[in-house]
C-alpha cells in the first residue's frame, strides 16, 4: 500500500507511537461497537507500526481480516478518517496459521496453543449441588412422612451456573444488566419483581441461578430457593391431599429470594394461581426478591389471570434473544477453554454459522463432538462437526446448504460441480460459479471465507465480486433475471 499524503493531522501525529495511536482508535470503536464483538474483533489487534499517514496492525489470521473487511470496514474507516486524517490509511500484517508445532492463535485464549498437544488436558470442575429432597412424585400422603417442600434445605441451585461463565452480548445485555444489580441488592431496586423470557435453550436457567448464587456469595443467610413451576405446582397439589395448603404457604412466605422458573407452565392452573398470587403479594410487601422466567413474554401468556400478570409488570420484563455470530463464537472458545480442549478456529466458526438458535443445543451439539473426538482419537474438523450436527439437529442434512446450492445449479447450467470449483475462466462456467456463490451467500449463514473454501478455496473478495456481478446482471438482463427468480423457487427464496 502506498503511503498516504503528508497532511497537517499526520504531521500532528508525528512522534506518536502506533500503540497511542491505536490505542485512541480503541476508544472511539468501542462506542461503535457491541462489547462482546469489541473483545472478540478489536482487542486482539496488535498495533506494530505507523509511517507517514499509514498505520499498520497486526491481526491473527487470514480469517480475522476479512470479518473486519466484511463486517467492519465503515467503523475502521470512520476511526482511520477521525484519528489520522481522510488521507489516512490501515495497513494489516496477518499472523499465518501454517499448523506447524510453533503455531499460535491469539483468538483461542488459554488453550493449548500447538497442534500437537493433546486433545485433553486436566482441568478442575466444579460439581453440580445435587437436590437433597426426593423427587416430588415420591410423595403421596400414603408413603411419605413429609412433604416434599419439608425436606428442602438447600437453595437447589447449580453452582456452575454463575456470571463468569455467562457470556454477555447484545442477545442477553439487559437481562444480565438487571441480574447483576440484583444480585448486589436483592429486593431493594426497581427491578422486583425481575421478569426474564425468551426461547427455549437461550439460558434463562443459566441467567436466574447465576443470580441466586451471587446473592448466596454475598449473603450466605440469604434463604434463596430456586423452583421449577412445574414442581410448585405437584407440591400445591401435594399440599392438599394431606391438608397442608397452610403449612405449603408458609414455607414460601419465608423465602428471601424466591425463584420461579418457566411460569408458563401455571396456565390454566386456577387454584395454584391464587395460592401464587398470595405468596407473591406477601413477599413482595416484605421487600423480598422474585425472579420469574418464562418463555413468552407477559402480553403474550395466556391462561394466567390479568391480575396475576399485572404483578410480573410491576417491575422489570427483560428478553433474552437468539446469541449473534460473535458472541456463539465466544460462547465455543469459553467452554471449550474451561474444559482444556483445543479446537481449530475454522471448527468453531462453522459451528457458530451452523447453530444459531438455541445455546443449549450448541453446547450439547460440542458434548457430542468432543466424545465423538475423544473415542475415535481424531482431530477436530469441519466434516465431523457437520456429521455430529446432522445427528443432533433434525433434518439439518435437508437445509439449504453449500453443497445443495452448488449441485442445484450445476444441474441447471448442465455443468459438471468439479468445474465450479476449478480454475477456469470459460464465461459459462464463471457466470454459474457467481450465481452459486450469490445463493450461497443469500440462502446460508456461511462467511465469505467459507464460501470461497467450497468453491475451490478462492479468496472472500471473489465471492464478494461475484455478488456483486450478479446483482448488476439481474438488473440489466431479463433473461438473466428470470433465471435467478427460477432458481429462487428452487431454493425457497422470496
Amino acid at each position: 500500500m502506498p503511503d498516504a499524503p503528508y497532511t497537517k493531522k499526520t504531521a500532528e501525529l508525528t512522534g506518536n507511537s502506533p500503540q497511542e495511536i491505536w490505542e485512541r482508535c480503541l476508544h472511539t470503536i468501542r462506542n461503535s461497537v457491541a462489547p462482546q464483538a469489541f473483545s472478540t474483533w478489536f482487542e486482539p489487534i496488535v498495533p506494530v507500526h505507523f509511517n507517514n499517514g499509514c498505520l499498520t496492525i497486526q491481526v491473527p489470521s487470514q480469517y480475522f481480516y476479512e470479518v473486519l473487511e466484511e463486517h467492519y470496514l465503515s467503523v475502521l474507516r470512520e476511526v482511520i478518517d477521525k484519528e489520522i486524517g481522510p488521507t489516512g490509511k490501515l495497513n494489516y500484517s496477518v499472523v499465518v496459521d501454517t499448523g506447524g508445532v510453533n503455531n499460535k492463535n491469539p483468538l483461542t485464549l488459554k488453550l493449548p496453543t500447538s497442534r500437537n498437544d493433546t486433545l485433553f488436558k486436566q482441568s478442575s470442575k466444579t460439581q453440580q449441588i445435587q437436590p437433597k429432597s426426593p423427587s416430588v412424585n415420591n410423595f403421596s400422603p400414603f408413603n411419605a412422612e413429609q412433604a416434599d417442600w419439608q425436606t428442602i434445605e438447600d437453595s437447589q441451585l447449580v453452582a456452575t451456573y454463575n456470571f463468569e461463565n455467562y457470556l454477555e452480548g447484545d442477545c442477553n445485555r439487559l437481562a444480565r444488566s438487571a441480574g447483576m444489580a440484583v444480585a448486589s441488592k436483592p429486593g431493594t431496586t426497581a427491578f422486583n419483581p425481575l421478569m426474564i423470557y425468551g426461547g427455549v435453550g437461550l439460558g434463562k436457567t443459566h441467567l436466574v441461578q447465576a443470580i441466586g448464587n451471587k446473592i448466596k456469595q454475598l449473603d450466605s443467610n440469604k434463604f434463596v430457593l430456586y423452583v421449577s413451576t412445574d414442581r410448585f405446582v405437584n407440591q400445591f397439589i401435594d399440599a392438599l391431599r394431606v391438608q397442608k395448603i397452610q403449612e405449603f404457604t408458609q414455607f414460601y412466605m419465608q423465602v428471601d429470594v424466591l425463584i420461579l422458573d418457566d411460569i408458563q407452565s401455571l396456565a390454566g392452573k386456577e387454584r395454584t394461581q391464587d395460592i401464587f398470587f398470595n405468596i407473591f403479594n406477601h413477599l413482595h410487601q416484605k421487600g423480598k426478591q422474585i425472579i420469574i422466567t418464562s418463555d413468552r413474554a407477559p402480553k403474550d401468556l395466556a391462561g394466567l389471570t390479568d391480575r396475576l400478570i399485572n404483578r410480573f409488570r410491576w417491575g422489570l420484563m427483560a428478553e433474552l434473544d437468539r446469541p449473534d455470530f460473535e458472541t456463539r463464537v465466544a460462547i465455543i472458545q469459553m467452554k471449550m477453554e474451561s474444559e482444556g480442549i483445543y479446537m481449530p478456529y475454522e471448527v468453531i466458526t462453522y459451528l457458530a454459522e451452523s447453530v444459531e438458535n438455541s445455546i443449549r443445543e450448541l453446547e450439547g451439539i460440542l458434548v457430542s463432538l468432543v466424545f465423538e473426538a475423544s473415542v475415535n482419537n481424531t482431530e477436530f474438523n469441519v466434516e465431523l462437526a457437520r456429521k455430529t450436527i446432522s445427528r443432533v439437529i433434525d433434518n439439518f442434512e435437508e437445509q439449504i446448504d453449500i453443497d445443495f446450492i452448488q449441485k442445484a445449479v450445476s444441474e441447471y447450467f448442465q455443468i459438471p460441480i468439479e468445474q465450479l470449483k476449478a480454475k477456469t475462466r470459460k464465461k459459462e462456467i464463471v457466470t454459474a460459479r457467481q450465481v452459486a456463490m450469490y445463493f450461497a451467500k443469500t440462502c446460508t449463514n456461511f462467511s465469505l471465507k467459507a464460501i470461497g473454501q467450497h468453491f475451490g478455496g478462492r479468496d472472500h473478495t471473489t465471492v464478494m465480486h461475484a455478488i456483486d456481478a450478479v446483482n448488476e446482471h439481474v438488473e440489466s438482463d431479463m433473461q438473466f433475471k428470470n433465471i435467478i427468480t427460477e432458481l429462487q423457487k428452487k431454493f425457497k427464496v422470496k
